[in-house]
C-alpha cells in the first residue's frame, strides 16, 4: 500500500456498520489516513462532540444512520433525531472545518412507483418513515454545503459484516429445502465494498476540485428481483437455483411499506469524471468468493 498524502486525513462515522467498516478497507486500500468513529464514540446529534471530531478533517463520510426500517414506524421521532437532526449537525461542522461530506443516504426517499430508472434530480416522496427521516438528512445537506456536500444514495446493499439479505439466503441453504422470495420489488443490489471504494473516489474527485456537490446514484448497474438475485447467489455457490420460489410481496406484509421499484439512474457519476458501479451480478459474483459468503458453504475464498 502506497501512502497518500495529499488526500488529507479522512473520518468516517458509523464505522462498526456493514458499509462502514468497508469504507475504512477501502481508505486503507487507497493509503489515505482515517479515522473510524463508532456509535460509542460519537452522538452525531451533539453539536460540541461533532464539531470536535471533524476538526481537522479533509472529508467526512457519514455512514452512521438508523437502519431499522419497520420500527422507524412507530419510532419517527427517533429515527429523525439520527437520520435528519444528527445529519444536520454533521453539515454544519463540516461547513464550519471546510471539510467535505460525503452523506450516505437511501432509495427509500423516492416514492417507488416510477417505471423508468431514477435520476438523480427526480421529486422525492417518501413512502414510509425512515424514508422521511432519511430525506430530512438529504435537506439538512443541500442546504448547509451546496458546493461540499454530496448525498449518495444506495440501496439494497449486502456486505461481509453484519446481517444481509445475500447472506441470510446462504444460511438457510441449509436449513429448507425451499425458500419463497418475492419477485415483484425490482433494484439493484450492492456490494457494500464496492459502493465503498466508488466513495473513496468520489471524496478523491471532491478534493481535486472535479466533482460537484449534489447526489449521486451509488447502486450498482442493471436491476432485478429479489428473488432473482436469490437464484444468482445460489448458482454462484453451486446450488440449485429453482429451489428458489417466486412470491408477491403480499405474502410478507411488513410494518413498513417497502417501494416496488428502486432503480436508480447514474448519470451523475460522469460529472465527476467517474464511471458508475458495475453491474450487479458483477458484484455478486466477486463478493460471494470473500471469506463470510464463501464460508457458509465451504467454497473456496480470497481476500
Amino acid at each position: 500500500m502506497t501512502a497518500n498524502p495529499g488526500a488529507g486525513r479522512w473520518l468516517v462515522t458509523g464505522a462498526a456498520g456493514m458499509l462502514g467498516q468497508d469504507v475504512l478497507a477501502a481508505l486503507r486500500d487507497a493509503g489515505i489516513e482515517a479515522a473510524g468513529l463508532r456509535r460509542a464514540d460519537l452522538d452525531i446529534t451533539d453539536p460540541a462532540a461533532v464539531r470536535a471530531a471533524v476538526e481537522g478533517a479533509a472529508v467526512v463520510v457519514n455512514c452512521a444512520a438508523w437502519t431499522d426500517v419497520d420500527g422507524a414506524e412507530t419510532a419517527e421521532e427517533a429515527a429523525t433525531a439520527v437520520n435528519g437532526t444528527g445529519v444536520r449537525v454533521l453539515a454544519a461542522a463540516c461547513a464550519d472545518a471546510g471539510a467535505r461530506l460525503l452523506h450516505v443516504s437511501t432509495d427509500y426517499v423516492l416514492p417507488g412507483n416510477a417505471a423508468q430508472p431514477y435520476p438523480e434530480d427526480a421529486e422525492t416522496g417518501p413512502v414510509n418513515a425512515y424514508g422521511r427521516s432519511k430525506l430530512v438528512g438529504e435537506r439538512a445537506v443541500a442546504e448547509l454545503l451546496p458546493e461540499d456536500g454530496y448525498i449518495v444514495r444506495t440501496a439494497w446493499l449486502y456486505g461481509e459484516h453484519g446481517a444481509n439479505f445475500v447472506a441470510t439466503m446462504l444460511k438457510l441453504a441449509a436449513q429448507r429445502d425451499t425458500l419463497d422470495v418475492v419477485d415483484d420489488q425490482h433494484g439493484q443490489p450492492t456490494w457494500s465494498y464496492a459502493l465503498a471504494r466508488h466513495l473513496v473516489d468520489l471524496g478523491l474527485a471532491a478534493l481535486a476540485g472535479k466533482a460537484p456537490g449534489g447526489v449521486y446514484h451509488g447502486t450498482a448497474s442493471g436491476r432485478t428481483t429479489w428473488m432473482r438475485l436469490a437464484r444468482e447467489a445460489y448458482r454462484l455457490s453451486g446450488l440449485d437455483p429453482e429451489r428458489i420460489r417466486p412470491t408477491t410481496s403480499e405474502a410478507f406484509v411488513r410494518p413498513a411499506v417497502r417501494p416496488a421499484f428502486s432503480v436508480l439512474a447514474h448519470d451523475g457519476w460522469s460529472a465527476a469524471g467517474l464511471e458508475p458501479l458495475a453491474d450487479w451480478r458483477a458484484q455478486l459474483a466477486e463478493a460471494i468468493t470473500r471469506p463470510a459468503f464463501a464460508d457458509l458453504l465451504g467454497l473456496p475464498s480470497t481476500k
